[in-house]
């Protein structure tokens, strides 16, 4: 949209809402720095034993030695890439799964109590299990971090799909369109915004079953080093890891969040 099209009104209300924005931008920054202050002094004052809780002095020296021998790359690329794979992986089984329930009522009928039950196992009980059936290898941690996402996806996809429009189905079929044209034409477009936020939730949901499946199976990995830290009394290590973990499942969110401003701003178009 071009400036010459934007009226006074609209201009002052994305320049407020761009102000807000950076606020909040600001107010988040401001929070997490404070708080980086009081643990540094904290513990620089003792009122928390250091070796127990650490510092970010110690974090930051733990992340430099980390980095000349280049683990904290191996062990947070070998994570990122888990959960990722196991998202691309639970994205397309949700949807491919989730369209066939949409096109078969009958086949919604048969699997929808069935998924139900499989969402509510614990995934951390299925961990051992996979490890027994696919061995101690990267692909049962990728089966764990689907597991954990997968039938929770699927569910909340189909039901998207099913809370369509039902006038707008009708006047895809009153103008000659066939079920293809409709999935098309009206279910996914309307679905996106569900879509979106079911993505939002399954990246940390991944994450957190490539950890769990990083606690049994691996070798290398964030998952693996939080064990092996604890096993060592290695806190500075276990707490480090804790904090990477929590920058990658913030870079994964405002990924997706970006995507959506993305698909927003070109709806509006």
């Amino acid at each position: 949209m071009d400036n010459e099209r934007i009226s006074p009104r609209q201009a002052a209300f994305l320049k407020e809402h761009r102000r807000h924005h950076h606020l909040v931008a600001f107010l988040r920054f401001l929070a997490f720095f404070l708080f980086l202050v009081l643990w540094e002094v904290s513990a620089a004052l003792h009122w928390i034993d250091a070796f127990i809780f650490s510092s970010p002095s110690r974090i930051l020296q733990t992340i430099l030695d980390m980095g000349k021998d280049h683990t904290i790359f191996r062990h947070t690329g070998i994570t990122l890439y888990e959960t990722l794979l196991s998202f691309v992986l639970v994205l397309l089984i949700s949807f491919l799964t989730a369209t066939v329930l949409w096109f078969s009522e009958t086949v919604s009928e048969i699997l929808e109590p069935w998924l139900v039950i499989l969402n509510s196992l614990p995934k951390s009980a299925l961990a051992p299990l996979l490890i027994v059936w696919l061995g101690a290898n990267t692909g049962t941690i990728i089966v764990a971090g689907m597991s954990v996402a997968v039938f929770g996806s699927i569910i909340s996809m189909y039901t998207a799909f099913r809370d369509t429009d039902e006038e707008k189905i009708k006047l895809i079929y009153t103008l000659g369109g066939n079920r293809m044209k409709v999935l098309q034409c009206v279910v996914i477009p309307s679905s996106i915004p569900s879509i979106i936020s079911i993505l939002k939730v399954n990246i940390g949901l991944c994450l957190v079953g490539v950890i769990i499946g990083e606690f049994l199976a691996a070798r290398e990995g964030l998952g693996y080093l939080i064990i092996y830290a604890s096993q060592i009394f290695k806190l500075n290590y276990l707490i480090t890891a804790l904090i990477i973990l929590c920058i990658i499942a913030f870079g994964l969110y405002q990924a997706i969040q970006k995507l959506e401003h993305h698909i927003r701003k070109t709806r509006h178009l």
